[in-house]
């Protein structure tokens, strides 16, 4: 290959000089070293499925004030996704946000982000202002594993598969890629009809039961939800709908600006640059995606993120990067929350300190009332 890119004169570099050391190198923890701690889970490692499920018992135990855990749905292979509802209990109705990780089985990364952004919020519920009054106004639905029949694939058969894992034709070939199986212009660009295909956009539209079963979280909270964030790496981008053309959505200034804010913020953390723009126009046309599915449905704010890095490890990130790309993503979402805060919150967080303010005053006028009264009637 090289010979012939010299010979065509066609100028190339090398990223990976040797993609296997990547993934023995990632995957160091294929086998479940039995129970684990929430103390000493460690978020900077990639962790198999099995460890995960165990994650997940863990946090919904511990943080039971605030966290609850749900069925979703199963996979094709009898495997059960859930996901957890984080929010204080309201007699209100609140607004939602929902997030998935591991829709594409290989993006790891993405999956690390989603138990990163749990342990974040949930520690910072009651010290953190801005998270206290988004858990008492928001109810947040985080999804660790989509995909996850695919997810265990790339652990114990093939690091780089993308689909999950249902047969098709037959069963002469398998998966179908979720994130274009939505039925949003479904199969009409950047999608493939071909089974074997990486894009392959399944039979129908919404034909697996991974996207059926997220389709239906969607109609159940749809009345309520602010923002959709579904995550994957890598290249670095906040991609706004739409991906099959370049019409813009109808909010697209406003999605615009804030991601545009939220970038800001990722440079000053690590100064790491990402790029903002419709699908379509910085990445490639491509249809049936979630986010334009829910964008279709009203949904005010729907992202996808495309985190860490550009290119030289691709989906092969490195652990030592897991960290910095967390911390950085995080606060990218913070600012997109404090937005939220600022112009779709009550101005008063209900139940929280300006009720507390309010009935303090209340009871000392009440007090200096009674104590006047008294006076002037003895």
């Amino acid at each position: 290959m090289e010979e012939n890119l010299v010979q065509q004169n066609i100028p190339f570099k090398i990223t990976i000089e040797d993609v296997q050391k990547l993934i023995d190198h990632s995957s160091v923890n294929r086998q479940s070293t039995g129970p684990i701690t929430l103390e000493s889970y460690d978020y900077t490692k990639y962790h198999p499925m099995d460890v995960i499920y165990n994650w997940m018992d863990l946090i919904k135990d511990k943080y039971s004030d605030v966290v609850t855990q749900h069925y979703l749905g199963h996979t094709h292979e009898q495997r059960p996704i859930y996901y957890f509802k984080v929010g204080w209990p309201s007699e209100k109705t609140k607004k939602v946000i929902l997030m998935d990780c591991g829709i594409h089985a290989r993006e790891w990364i993405a999956v690390a982000y989603c138990q990163w952004f749990m342990r974040e919020i949930l520690e910072r519920r009651k010290s953190d202002p801005l998270i206290n009054k988004l858990l008492r106004q928001v109810d947040f639905y985080v999804i660790p594993v989509l995909n996850v029949d695919g997810y265990i694939y790339t652990w114990t058969t093939e690091r780089l598969w993308r689909k999950n894992r249902s047969p098709q034709n037959g069963g002469t070939c398998f998966g179908v890629d979720l994130n274009r199986n939505f039925d949003a212009h479904w199969c009409s660009v950047g999608a493939d009809t071909f089974c074997d295909s990486i894009v392959f956009c399944g039979p129908s539209a919404a034909s697996e039961l991974e996207t059926k079963a997220l389709v239906k979280l969607f109609k159940q909270v749809q009345s309520n939800m602010l923002m959709y964030l579904t995550i994957h790496n890598f290249g670095k981008l906040i991609l706004l709908p739409y991906g099959y053309k370049t019409n813009q959505s109808e909010n697209h200034n406003e999605m615009e600006t804030v991601a545009n804010r939220a970038i800001e913020k990722m440079k000053e953390l690590h100064d790491n640059e990402y790029v903002v723009g419709s699908t379509s126009v910085i990445l490639y046309y491509t249809s049936g995606t979630s986010a334009d599915w829910a964008a279709e449905q009203n949904i005010k704010f729907a992202y996808t993120y495309e985190l860490r890095d550009d290119g030289e490890f691709g989906f092969e990130l490195p652990a030592d990067q897991i960290k910095p790309t967390c911390e950085e993503t995080l606060t990218s979402m913070l600012s997109m929350f404090d937005y939220i805060n600022e112009k779709y919150l009550e101005p008063l967080d209900v139940g929280g300190g300006a009720v507390v303010i309010g009935s303090l005053w209340t009871n000392t006028l009440l007090s200096l009332f009674i104590c006047v009264y008294y006076a002037f009637s003895h």
